[in-house]
């Protein structure tokens, strides 16, 4: 059965080994940041050539608030026809009702 000394050395071994790690993971990760650096200098290389040109003004814009398709007549609550239909819509085309009917 091992002592609460020899686990006390054990926790402090993985301490050790797991900082070593953490240093050698960031050491590849700087050791292939520079190496990919290299080779797009010498091939005088972009981020846009990789197809990373995110954020140097080709980003995607956020859609934006759509304008409503459909309205209910006595209400006036709107739905744009993205999503869940709303419990109105839903309730009227349970009664009988067409989605046509409430076209905006």
């Amino acid at each position: 059965m091992p002592s609460s000394k020899e686990l006390e050395q054990m926790l402090a071994q993985r301490a050790a080994l797991d900082q070593r790690i953490v240093e050698t993971q960031r050491q590849l990760k700087a050791d292939a940041i520079a190496q990919c650096k290299a080779l797009m200098a010498e091939h005088g290389l972009t981020l846009a050539d990789l197809g990373a040109a995110r954020g140097h003004g080709t980003e995607r814009k956020p859609a934006g608030k759509v304008p409503p398709k459909y309205r209910q007549p006595q209400t006036g609550e709107t739905w744009s026809g993205r999503g869940l239909q709303p419990n109105w819509l839903k309730a009227a085309l349970a009664g009988g009702a067409s989605l046509s009917d409430f076209k905006v």
